[in-house]
């Protein structure tokens, strides 16, 4: 009896522990995947373990692992992948008490996915640049989409691959709601001439403009400052003809083995404290809780000239599909 009892008491203290712990895909940069690890395990005593993917990667992951998910939440990366997921069952639809507490275009993600993904931050789409390799060779800082065309900047330009990079995938929609698809595309293959290469990750051009590797990169502004911040020569700017802006999302995986831990690690994601370790991690998104006090790094939306980015478009897995599968026959394809 004695012994069964003690077994029971580990089996209780197993089901506990597993209960604290939650799985996290994350999908910003790794100093605010690890602060945010970090403080949620010291201040609730959860086991946090931590995957570092692009959201290209991790909707390829949780798509492959759809019938025995090890994920329990997807945090960060571009909110068009995360609306894939949604629109294929891959994540769970739950309603959170804290909606109303968010900007207007967080919540709009989420009613768009049927409560299936909600929007955690936004960010602009422009281009980074290094004014000391620019002085160097000559070049002027590109103030327009049109300005990266120009045959100066041969080999001067890394973008990411779209396949793999929801910031790259941004930067497509972006240009075909903007010009028009068969434009946009006339556009990505005379760009296609000027870059030097495609990265895995969104963030991999931005950090070789910061370390004098290429002039320019096509990246999400917000990680500009951050770079410059350790002392990088780098600048950002957004294109004067418009840009999009991503919606960066996070989501519970349908089947999540600890949906419990999952729930409160996604409410406790969507508080001002948590959301301010952003720019504590040097990190300068738009925060989607309007109580978040924003840091003077963050971009200010105001002074940019956005296009009316449709997010259920293409936010839809069918579509994503189809303008990278054209991406990488049409413009991947080409010689440089």
């Amino acid at each position: 009896m004695k012994k069964l009892f003690v077994l029971s008491a580990i089996a209780l203290a197993a089901g506990a522990a597993q209960s604290q712990t939650v799985n996290v895909i994350c999908s910003v940069q790794a100093e605010w995947c690890n602060m945010i690890s970090t403080v949620y395990a010291r201040t609730t005593g959860a086991k946090v373990n931590v995957s570092l993917k692009g959201s290209g990667e991790a909707l390829a992951q949780i798509i492959a692992e759809k019938e025995n998910p090890k994920t329990d939440i997807w945090f960060g990366g571009t909110g068009d992948p995360h609306l894939a997921a949604a629109e294929q069952g891959l994540t769970l639809e739950y309603k959170s008490p804290s909606l109303p507490q968010l900007h207007a275009w967080a919540q709009q993600q989420a009613q768009q996915s049927n409560f299936r993904t909600v929007g955690i931050y936004s960010g602009p789409l422009g281009f980074g640049y290094n004014p000391e390799l620019l002085a160097k060779k000559k070049l002027q800082v590109p103030k327009t989409w049109a300005d990266l065309l120009k045959p100066e900047y041969k080999g001067e330009i890394q973008v990411a691959n779209p396949a793999s990079s929801g910031t790259a995938y941004t930067m497509v929609a972006t240009l075909v709601q903007l010009m028009g698809e068969d434009k946009a595309f006339e556009y990505m293959k005379g760009l296609h001439k000027n870059i030097s290469q495609y990265t895995r990750s969104g963030t991999g051009p931005i950090k070789a403009v910061a370390r004098s590797e290429t002039s320019v990169s096509i990246s999400f502004v917000h990680d500009g400052p951050g770079e410059k911040a350790q002392g990088f020569p780098v600048e950002t700017i957004t294109p004067t003809d418009g840009t999009g802006a991503e919606i960066g999302s996070m989501s519970i995986i349908k089947g999540s083995r600890n949906l419990e831990a999952a729930k409160k690690f996604y409410e406790w994601a969507l508080t001002p404290g948590a959301q301010e370790m952003a720019a504590a991690a040097k990190q300068f998104q738009l925060p989607s809780n309007k109580s978040a006090k924003n840091h003077p790094s963050i971009p200010d939306f105001k002074k940019i000239k956005f296009i009316n980015y449709d997010y259920a478009k293409y936010g839809a897995s069918s579509e994503r599909r189809r303008l990278i599968s054209k991406w990488e026959k049409e413009v991947n394809s080409l010689p440089r």
